[in-house]
């Protein structure tokens, strides 16, 4: 969203306006579609200082308003279950009802955390801010906990990077997101060029909207560190169409991509890897594998070198062979499925696309279907920090512990899951590389880390 005076707005919205407890201020920001205002609260309640995002979902046509509710749906849908530290958080949503306002009667408003600027305002003042790199770890630390939910933000951009009154940075403008249903996602096919990758720009377009899948965001990451790091686009032209078509040329092998001398080495080689032409070749560089290099590029340390295929491989036999060991030893564990993760340059499908170090129970059978992945505990899958969104409308059909076993130097391998939230009502426990199929007549509601099982 773009810094506008009042009468510039997409939802204009005079100061002083009343909604609930709210009194409207100064205007914020504003798209295509919503526009952001300054508000405060006037019974005491908490928080006393918010900002009220107005999508008007109450006016114009048919056919708009199937979209803009649509828009707004997916952004309500995700705020409310998914919390995280580096997404903007939503405190309530509203409705005006104020026929006297006929612009503004209907619209649906967002009430959430107020942030004093954003990522674009920064480099509109400083190209290359020298908080790049800190800001750059913090926002892939927001796609990690995005997508370790089974979201993609689907249009990731400055602008929508806000900055808090801290300094810090949280990913916002969630109404293009959408929830991974197998392998893809689907979004509407409205986005922002110079951030969507090459497959996109000249895919054919779904009945549900346009397909992405976390490489979309991985590519608009790597096209947004190169902006902060250097000042300029990775890929040249002076308008955004004329970058993208340098962006088709590229992934067509017809130009060659020419990033700025002035990165350092591991820079270089993240962003690289984020701007692989292809989804194939972008697939091994999900956000848990990036996160690391960034994080070390950022102190300037050497980056720890992505895994190679040999070696995931014998990662994958190792827990297999523990996996089917345990079974073998009798602990009641389901036949594990004989298949190893995808090599790089591979679409990641079924159980593969559990991250290591990370258990993830899904939708369907045999890996299928939505995905739900922790890292670490969960007390509650339904209003803890990591939601699972299905989690309350169906039970899983299948489960991978693809934890991080003792060679590594971390004892808790296994992991106990619970019928009741705050880990009670135990189910069963998982040793680390099982894959199987379950049949639960409980649905799992929370779990925990542990050394033994």
């Amino acid at each position: 969203m773009s810094r506008p005076d009042e009468q510039s707005c997409a939802v204009p919205v005079p100061a002083g306006y009343r909604l609930g407890p709210w009194t409207v201020g100064a205007p914020l920001g504003t798209g295509g579609f919503g526009s952001v205002y300054t508000a405060r609260r006037g019974d005491g309640g908490q928080p006393a200082d918010a900002a009220l995002k107005f999508l008007p979902t109450g006016t114009r046509t048919p056919r708009q308003l199937r979209y803009l509710r649509d828009l707004a749906e997916r952004e309500i849908d995700l705020l409310s279950r998914v919390r995280a530290p580096r997404l903007i958080r939503l405190h309530e949503v509203l409705t005006v009802d104020d026929p006297s306002q006929p612009d503004l009667d209907g619209a649906t408003v967002l009430v959430l955390d107020r942030a004093e600027s954003s990522l674009q305002d920064l480099l509109n003042g400083s190209p290359r801010p020298d908080r790049g790199p800190e800001l750059l770890v913090e926002i892939c630390e927001g796609l990690h906990q995005l997508h370790r939910t089974g979201w993609l933000h689907g249009d990731l951009k400055p602008a929508n990077v806000l900055l808090m009154a801290d300094g810090s940075a949280r990913l916002a403008d969630f109404n293009l997101a959408a929830e991974l249903d197998g392998t893809h996602a689907y979004s509407p096919m409205f986005a922002t060029p110079d951030y969507t990758p090459p497959e996109i720009l000249w895919g054919d377009l779904a009945e549900r909207g346009r397909r992405i899948r976390p490489t979309t965001d991985i590519w608009a990451f790597g096209v947004l560190a190169h902006l902060v790091l250097t000042g300029a686009p990775p890929l040249p032209g002076a308008t955004a169409a004329a970058r993208r078509d340098a962006t088709v040329r590229y992934a067509r092998g017809t130009e060659q991509l020419r990033l700025s001398p002035e990165l350092p080495p591991d820079w270089r080689q993240i962003i690289t890897d984020c701007l692989a032409p292809t989804h194939r070749e972008r697939a091994p560089h999900d956000a848990a594998s990036v996160l690391p290099r960034v994080r070390a590029a950022a102190r300037g340390a050497a980056a720890p070198r992505p895994l190679g295929t040999a070696r995931l491989l014998r990662r994958s036999l190792t827990a297999l062979a523990c996996a089917g060991a345990l079974t073998a030893a009798g602990l009641g564990l389901a036949a594990v499925t004989a298949k190893h993760p995808a090599a790089p340059g591979s679409s990641l499908v079924g159980y593969d696309r559990c991250l290591s170090g990370n258990v993830c129970f899904f939708a369907e059978p045999d890996g299928n279907g939505r995905m739900c992945s922790w890292e670490g505990d969960e007390t509650d899958w339904l209003g803890g920090a990591s939601r699972c969104s299905w989690a309350d409308r169906q039970t899983p059909r299948s489960v991978f512990n693809n934890g991080i076993g003792p060679e590594s130097g971390e004892p808790l391998v296994h992991v106990v899951y619970y019928a009741g939230a705050q880990l009670q009502d135990r189910i069963d426990c998982l040793p680390r590389g099982t894959r199987q199929n379950l049949d639960l007549t409980r649905s799992p509601r929370s779990h925990v880390w542990t050394e033994r099982c």
